[in-house]
């Protein structure tokens, strides 16, 4: 029977420490929240590995997954959550993150587009005592009757820059995704300034390109 106590404090201390994670309570957070609750129950085994896990996979050929630990910890530490800061999970899954993002004070609405995972995710958070409400709907289009959020994390990568999710950030708000509009991905964190916003690349990382966010397809002559 694997230790998945151990497991957690073995993923903190060999793979998220050592990828320029320092905030201590993000670390203790981690030690705690039991990811291999979150994963399909054929992954237990791996849930603790330096790599995505697959929850499911859409017929338009994308996918949705758990963001590999060492990169959803870099992503939610640039996010610098503070207690009752009002946060948006895109593309959720079974709940993880945002039972992290919850743990650490957040004021966490998950959205999903997938009823399944939608209504597992509910189930694990409940069971947990994560207070954290999960929605139901596309996740490209985010969650306008809650916004604005102060922060927003996007589980996956997209090709095409998510203005439907930014312009629901408050004047101050930050989001956090995989830009891979140029093949190789790359975390960008963005922040918005009164009508403006800016970005800054943060470190190099791969994700699935999330379902409305991909680059149409040109023709080539």
């Amino acid at each position: 029977m694997l230790d998945f106590a151990q497991a957690r404090r073995t993923m903190v201390d060999c793979q998220v420490r050592t990828f320029d994670v320092v905030d201590h309570a993000l670390l203790s957070v981690l030690e705690e929240v039991p990811r291999e609750r979150f994963v399909p129950a054929a992954a237990e085994a791996t849930a603790y590995s330096d790599r995505a896990i697959t929850l499911t996979r859409f017929a338009d050929g994308t996918a949705r997954v758990m963001l590999p630990p060492m990169v959803l910890a870099r992503m939610i530490q640039a996010l610098d959550i503070v207690p009752g800061s009002r946060i948006l999970d895109v593309a959720g899954g079974t709940g993880y993150a945002s039972a992290v993002m919850e743990r650490l004070g957040g004021d966490v609405v998950m959205l999903e587009a997938d009823p399944a995972l939608a209504e597992r995710a509910k189930a694990i958070l409940s069971d947990l005592g994560c207070d954290v409400t999960v929605q139901v709907g596309p996740v490209a289009e985010g969650y306008a009757a809650g916004a604005p959020y102060d922060l927003i994390l996007v589980n996956g990568a997209y090709e095409t820059v998510p203005d439907e999710l930014l312009a629901q950030l408050a004047d101050g708000g930050r989001l956090a995704a995989v830009d891979a509009s140029e093949g190789a991905g790359r975390v960008v964190l963005f922040q918005r300034a009164g009508e403006a916003v800016g970005s800054r690349r943060l470190f190099d990382a791969a994700a699935p390109v999330i379902e409305g966010l991909r680059r149409a397809p040109s023709f080539q002559f």
